[in-house]
């Protein structure tokens, strides 16, 4: 399904399931179906599921001129209003929980309850600016190589030496390949600030850090949580892929804060 944003850039989303609306927001480079699809059947009996896919990732093309958190959020907001009727449970992840709470923030009638996986609040930190900017050069330079450190650095090292020598071998030859928004989507991270928009949130929130994450360290993501007034915390001993190194862990995560409002109007 297509929707056109206000500011008139173009939006592909999906949706399944049935019941109240439920929008997943996927990371950086990623696809919403790509990020969450094996997840869907953990919540399609009891929601209706939505992937939007923002500029320059999944179906949704890239726009012209610069990216931002702001535009990201237009455009995941639009799809949402465009596929259900609101409020919705807003789920993002890495780069998909700064947007989404972003449009917790300034679309508070939207948001119902809202789940932050592995979300940092500011560019204001010396290791997330020399992190983005190894992984654009790297980008840049060879995208293989890139694909490489990928894999070193968003699983957590118990994951992979699980794996063993032909499991790893196996991960990399099967990695998706890096699509061109990754580059777009990077220079987002960089420059992306919700520090001043994460008092503002009123919907009821579980942030969700990762113990072994080397991408988003769980410190950064405490940082956001303190500044989310009234805010649930959890975490999980998982590198930043938690959706597919520990997928269990997190649909329960996020189950147990969703679905415990259901048991409460029953």
């Amino acid at each position: 399904m297509i929707v056109t944003t206000p500011s008139g850039s173009t939006v592909s989303y999906m949706k399944a399931g049935e019941g109240p609306g439920l929008v997943f927001v996927a990371g950086t480079g990623l696809g919403a179906l790509l990020n969450y699809g094996h997840l869907l059947d953990a919540f399609t009996p009891r929601r209706t599921v939505v992937l939007p896919d923002y500029a320059a990732s999944g179906e949704t093309p890239d726009v012209d001129g610069e990216l931002t958190v702001d535009l990201l959020a237009e455009q995941i907001a639009a799809a949402t209003e465009d596929a259900v009727d609101g409020p919705v449970d807003l789920v993002g992840y890495s780069l998909g929980a700064v947007v989404a709470a972003a449009i917790a923030a300034t679309r508070p009638e939207l948001v119902r309850r809202l789940v932050l996986v592995a979300g940092w609040p500011g560019p204001e930190d010396g290791r997330h600016q020399l992190a983005i900017d190894l992984w654009q050069r790297l980008e840049r330079t060879d995208h293989d190589l890139l694909n490489l450190f990928l894999q070193l650095i968003c699983f957590s090292p118990p994951f992979l030496s699980g794996l063993g020598v032909e499991g790893v071998r196996q991960l990399v030859a099967g990695a998706p390949p890096l699509t061109p928004g990754m580059r777009r989507h990077l220079e987002v991270d960089k420059v992306a600030d919700v520090t001043l928009l994460l008092p503002k949130i009123t919907a009821p929130t579980l942030v969700v850090g990762l113990t072994r994450d080397q991408v988003v360290p769980v410190e950064r993501v405490r940082e956001l949580r303190d500044l989310i007034p009234g805010s649930e915390y959890a975490e999980i001993d998982s590198g930043h892929m938690a959706p597919f190194e520990r997928p269990a862990e997190l649909v329960a995560a996020i189950q147990g804060f969703l679905f415990a409002e259901d048991a409460a109007t029953l």
